[in-house]
C-alpha cells in the first residue's frame, strides 16, 4: 500500500474498528487526540501500518508527527519514499 488515499482509508477503517467509532466519523482533518488515543492505541496502529505498508514506522516519531489522520498517512509516505 502506497497510494495515500489508500493509507488514510486503511488508517480510518483501522481506527474505526479499534476504537468502536463510526468510520465515516473520521476525516483526514481528525485529530488523534479528539479521539482521546491511549498509548497502546497508538502501538496497535503503527504496528498495523508495518503490516499494511511493509516498512518500520518508529513509534515516538509517529506519535510526535501524527497530530491528525492526513498527518499519519503524510509520515508513512514519507518512510515509504525513505
Amino acid at each position: 500500500m502506497e497510494d495515500r488515499t489508500e493509507i488514510v482509508n486503511y488508517i480510518r477503517e483501522y481506527l474505526a474498528k479499534i476504537l468502536g467509532l463510526a468510520q465515516d466519523s473520521l476525516t483526514e482533518e481528525t485529530t488523534l487526540a479528539s479521539l482521546n488515543m491511549k498509548s497502546v492505541n497508538y502501538s496497535q496502529l503503527t504496528t498495523a501500518l508495518e503490516d499494511a505498508c511493509d516498512v518500520e514506522v518508529p513509534y515516538m516519531e509517529f506519535k510526535r508527527q501524527a497530530d491528525t489522520i492526513g498527518a499519519a498517512a503524510d509520515y508513512v509516505i514519507t518512510l515509504l519514499e525513505a
